[in-house]
C-alpha cells in the first residue's frame, strides 16, 4: 500500500493575505487525503519597518502559533507549495532567505523528485505575479524537482486566470473566494500527481 502524500506549505506573509491562501492551500492538500504541516518562514525585516505598520505587527501577533519551516519538513514532504508576496517581481527576501540556506539538502539529493509549486499575491495586477512564480520555477530547476502548475485544469482556473499558480490581488481587498478555491484546487492537483509518483515508484 502507497504511504500517504506528505504537503509541507512554507510561505512568508507580511499583513495576511499570503497566509490565507496558505491556508487554503492546506485545506484543499488536507481534503485530497494528505499530511500536510503548514509553515511560516523566519521574518527578517527589522522592527522600525514592522512597526511602522499596524496590519504587518498585527499579523505577526496573529501567527505567532505557526511554527516556523525547518529543513526537515522539507526532507518530509513528498509536496512542496511555496507561497510569498512579490516583490519587484520576485520572491520576498524572507522567503528566499530560507530557500538559500538548504544547499546541504540539496547536494544529498533531498530535494529532488519532490512536486513543487508556488502562490503569490502583488498589491497590482500587474505587480509580478507571474515572474516571482517563475522566479521560484529556477530553483526548482537546480533541485530536480517536478514543478506542478495548476494550469487551466478546474473550471476556477479560468475565473482566476493565471496558469502559473494561486495568485491575488491585494489591491482588490481580502483573497477572494476565487483566489481560495485556486489555491485549494492547485494543492489538490499537487497531490494528486505525487500520490501517482509513489504509486509508480512502489510498483
Amino acid at each position: 500500500m502507497v504511504q500517504p502524500v506528505n504537503v509541507a506549505i512554507i510561505y512568508y506573509s507580511a499583513t495576511g493575505t499570503v497566509h490565507a491562501l496558505a491556508r487554503a492551500a492546506a485545506d484543499g492538500a488536507e481534503k485530497a487525503g494528505a499530511q500536510v504541516r503548514l509553515r511560516k518562514v523566519a521574518e527578517t525585516a527589522p522592527p522600525e519597518a514592522i512597526n511602522a505598520r499596524p496590519e504587518w505587527t498585527r499579523h505577526l501577533r496573529d501567527t505567532a502559533d505557526v511554527a516556523e519551516a525547518s529543513h526537515d519538513d522539507l526532507a518530509w514532504a513528498d509536496v512542496v507549495l511555496f507561497g510569498t508576496p512579490t516583490r519587484f517581481g520576485n520572491p520576498a527576501s524572507q522567503l528566499r532567505a530560507f530557500i538559500d540556506t538548504t544547499g546541504a539538502l540539496w547536494y544529498q539529493g533531498k530535494l529532488a523528485d519532490k512536486v513543487y509549486s508556488a502562490f503569490t499575491a502583488s498589491n497590482t495586477a500587474h505587480g509580478g505575479q507571474e515572474s516571482t512564480l517563475l522566479a521560484l520555477g529556477n530553483t526548482f530547476y537546480h533541485w530536480g524537482g517536478i514543478i506542478v502548475p495548476p494550469g487551466y485544469t478546474d473550471p476556477i482556473q479560468f475565473q482566476s486566470g493565471n496558469p502559473y499558480g494561486t495568485s491575488h490581488v491585494v489591491g482588490d481587498g481580502p483573497a477572494s473566494e476565487v483566489a481560495l478555491q485556486a489555491a485549494r484546487h492547485q494543492a489538490r492537483r499537487a497531490v494528486d500527481t505525487a500520490a501517482a509518483l509513489k504509486a509508480g515508484r512502489a510498483t
